[in-house]
């Protein structure tokens, strides 16, 4: 397996294109598509927030099918909290691309993002949807990636390349996210493509593993979205013998590279968290089980007193043991070791006295990770997370005027 420079069009099969509606008030792209030219097998994960948008229960349905073939996708409105017209919205964006395309409705995943609370300006999205599908090709990936985005400093993608029984096989993927970022099930919005050749039901098994080993092991500010959604397109095209189980002999391979593209896609995500100056790995050992190691991780990565001591360069690690200590995960407190960038600032649950001047050099970097060891068991999670700045709470404080809405109804913005 090697990672490669590439998009969702990268795989044999797919084409995309991402174009300028005028959804957005700053006029950037906001409005793309995603086609296999083939039927792909599908598999998917939303957001389990009740509030769901409506574009998450028109995919759900697709979800439900074995094979789908396209995805839309528009920023600057999230079409959540829109009751019966978003979706009946929701559901004529489907149509309209199913049409466009000489497809099935029920092919077609519908995914949004942006305001809440805010109808679907549909004059604008059904040209926009037009001219998306007149512009894809296979060079159109960077202009989808463009036009998923909201508060994003930067373009998300991943792309591997890996064989399968003799044949060369590609998977590639876009990600959107940098706020309200605390998935239960999926994140933000990820559509990842392969032309692998996977049985359907061993890629929705897939599909959920990958991203409880990636997407769900991210925490920006512990505010789970009503628009999570993380789709994946395989079309079989690289003809590789089909894996039909995860005992097939290429299913190792296989998922070493979904989770390695997901994971890549998370990272990003956690590294541009609104306002972050710090990308934080926290890792816990030691644990139990692997469920308690995340839970430990996650009270830790979501801890404000963690997040905002980092963004002060303040080796605060009472802080870090705290969190650990009220997450609910078993721990033995004489046995607990911890760990800022390699420094071993904690043995057997004791201050080893550590000069904090040592470690300046490592609390300046961007990149800074720790790793407590709960002394309980033998299980270890990872999880991504970012620091909390001024710039996150000017960012959040100001959110509608920073998206230029003068509508008097306070809404927020995913």
């Amino acid at each position: 397996m090697k990672k490669i420079d590439g998009w969702v069009t990268t795989p044999q099969g797919f084409l995309a294109a991402g174009v300028k509606a005028g959804i957005k008030a700053s006029g950037n792209h906001d409005v793309a598509v995603i086609y296999s030219t083939v039927p792909a097998a599908t598999g998917a994960v939303f957001t389990q927030n009740k509030m769901c948008a409506a574009p998450v229960l028109v995919s759900r349905k697709v979800a439900a099918k074995s094979y789908a073939q396209a995805i839309v996708v528009n920023s600057g409105c999230a079409n959540a909290c829109t009751g019966e017209q978003g979706l009946k919205d929701a559901e004529a964006m489907q149509a309209q691309t199913a049409e466009l395309l000489g497809v099935e409705n029920d092919a077609v995943y519908v995914c949004s993002t942006g305001v809440i609370g805010h109808f679907m300006p549909m004059d604008k999205l059904a040209k926009g949807i037009a001219d998306a599908v007149d512009a894809m090709d296979e060079t159109g990936g960077e202009s989808c990636a463009m036009a998923i985005q909201t508060t994003d400093t930067f373009i998300k993608h991943a792309a591997y390349e890996f064989e399968l029984g003799g044949k060369t096989v590609k998977i590639a993927g876009i990600a959107k996210g940098a706020g309200m970022i605390h998935p239960n099930m999926a994140t933000m919005l990820t559509f990842l493509t392969t032309d692998a050749a996977v049985a359907p039901d061993v890629l929705k098994r897939a599909v959920k593993a990958a991203a409880d080993k990636s997407f769900n092991m991210v925490v920006v500010d512990g505010d789970t979205s009503t628009n999570d959604s993380m789709i994946v397109l395989a079309n079989g095209l690289a003809e590789n013998e089909i894996i039909v189980s995860e005992e097939h002999p290429d299913y190792p391979a296989f998922f070493e590279a979904l989770l390695a593209c997901a994971q890549d896609l998370a990272k990003m995500i956690a590294r541009d968290g609104e306002g972050a100056t710090k990308f934080l790995e926290v890792n816990v050992a030691g644990a139990a089980t692997w469920a308690e190691a995340k839970t430990a991780a996650m009270a830790i990565a979501k801890s404000p007193l963690v997040k905002t001591a980092f963004f002060g360069k303040d080796p605060n690690w009472g802080r870090i043991v705290c969190a650990a200590g009220y997450s609910g995960a078993q721990m033995e407190p004489d046995k607990v070791n911890l760990e800022i960038g390699g420094v071993r600032l904690v043995e057997n649950g004791m201050n080893c006295n550590v000069p904090l001047e040592s470690l300046k050099d490592i609390m300046e970097q961007h990149d800074i990770s720790m790793k407590i060891d709960l002394g309980a068991g033998k299980e270890e999670a990872t999880v991504w997370t970012c620091d909390f700045s001024y710039e996150y709470v000017k960012i959040n404080g100001e959110y509608l005027s920073l998206i230029h809405i003068s509508e008097p109804t306070r809404r927020s913005y995913i």
